[in-house]
């Protein structure tokens, strides 16, 4: 199974940034910091069928980190909710392919997302609904590590450790970098483990470009925990390409002709 996940993580960051580089715009580090997380959850611990997307005993994700799209809706093509040509529409006018996802437009898409701080937020009441429910399907989100200097994402992990929500797993890509700067030097974020301990949810931190880790801790199974599970996956923005590796412009930067063909010889 690794090896169809390092595989799918691989077309995922070659296909986005050739999205990016087609449209001229786009959140490339980004989508490669989290490309990994992404293919490890559809094709390795998701519950969904794409032909029937709303099937009510799917496992729900919210993609938070809204602006990563090339990522996000390379995998949902892999996935089969979309026919792969579609990505070559991306950001272009009447596409379905918006710059942030829209859940009219797009199927596999649960929520409309973009401005920071509103996924953990809707995804902690989609899992209080499952827990009302009783259901067994699980609710993921993956948010940025910078969106968590919103305090909607506070709130949210108060009301999820308060319902002892253990199907409900959120998962921080922390790049360490955000529009800009780093977090570190914006508003600090560290111990962030400890922070979420501290308000009540199970942690684990794991490297987010490992995908033995990742499987491991996202299928184990959340009976019994009684608790919310916080993913913290350490990652680096630009993973998988020298130029753009660890680099803060790239946080929304557009290649040109040779770095794309830089990327795509790096790439393999």
């Amino acid at each position: 199974m690794t090896l169809i996940i390092r595989d799918k993580a691989l077309w995922i960051r070659r296909r986005s940034f050739q999205m990016v580089y087609e449209a001229r715009l786009g959140h490339p580090g980004g989508d490669f910091s989290a490309a990994d997380i992404l293919a490890t959850l559809y094709f390795g611990v998701l519950r969904y069928d794409p032909t029937n997307p709303t099937d009510p005993s799917r496992d729900r994700f919210v993609m938070s980190k809204g602006h990563c799209t090339g990522a996000f809706y390379a995998v949902l093509a892999a996935a089969g909710y979309f026919p792969e040509a579609d990505l070559s529409t991306y950001m272009k006018p009447l596409s379905m392919l918006n710059g942030h996802p829209n859940r009219n437009y797009l199927p596999g898409v649960e929520t409309n997302t973009g401005p920071l701080g509103h996924g953990l937020p809707v995804a902690t009441g989609i899992a209080i609904a499952g827990q009302i429910d009783g259901t067994a399907s699980r609710t993921f989100v993956l948010t940025g590590d910078g969106e968590l200097q919103e305090g909607s994402n506070w709130e949210a992990a108060l009301t999820a450790a308060h319902r002892k929500l253990e199907n409900l797993t959120l998962i921080i890509d922390r790049n360490r970098l955000q529009q800009g700067a780093r977090t570190e030097e914006t508003a600090s974020l560290d111990p962030l483990d400890d922070k979420w301990r501290a308000f009540g949810w199970h942690v684990e931190v794991v490297d987010g470009h490992n995908y033995d880790e990742l499987f491991n801790v996202l299928s184990e199974s959340p009976k019994g925990r009684g608790k919310p599970l916080c993913v913290i996956a350490n990652t680096f923005k630009g993973k998988g390409v020298s130029f753009m590796h660890d680099n803060v412009a790239w946080h929304h930067g557009v290649p040109n002709a040779e770095q794309f063909e830089q990327a795509m010889v790096e790439l393999v």
